[in-house]
């Protein structure tokens, strides 16, 4: 066996009184720029994924959320090049605050049925279907 690294991602679908969810656009200068993804992040060391939700969707959207609030909804496992990704896909509908861009990114809110409209990371679009069936 080869090793393989494999890298803990966290994210978030907020869904608004319009059901419709947040997507964020990479901005230049990080990889996989300009395509669109769920907020969220990479846990730091001894981290829980719901505290990490809660810090990353407070740095880069400005939002507070509850743990509570946020439900497991599935998760995604991709093999990238260098690394193998695993994302576990929360759902959120009640937070605290206004969404902002904080980091310099595009925010689009999007009804579910359009999200394959907007590319995505690999990992990201075998998400899309459990959102739609959630919200249509």
């Amino acid at each position: 066996m080869s090793d393989i690294k494999l890298t803990l991602v966290v994210a978030c679908a907020l869904i608004d009184a319009d059901r419709r969810v947040l997507i964020a656009q990479r901005p230049a200068g990080k990889a996989m720029a300009g395509l669109w993804e769920f907020p969220g992040g990479k846990l730091e060391p001894g981290e829980r994924p719901e505290a990490t939700l809660i810090r990353e969707l407070h740095e880069e959207i400005g939002i507070t959320v509850k743990e509570a609030c946020l439900a497991p909804l599935t998760f995604a496992s991709h093999a990238y090049d260098d690394f193998h990704l695993l994302m576990p896909l929360y759902i959120c509908r009640r937070w605290e605050g206004q969404v902002i861009a904080r980091e310099g990114q595009n925010l689009a809110w999007v009804r579910a049925n359009k999200l394959r409209d907007y590319p995505m990371p690999p990992a990201d679009i075998p998400l899309i279907p459990y959102l739609t069936d959630l919200l249509m």
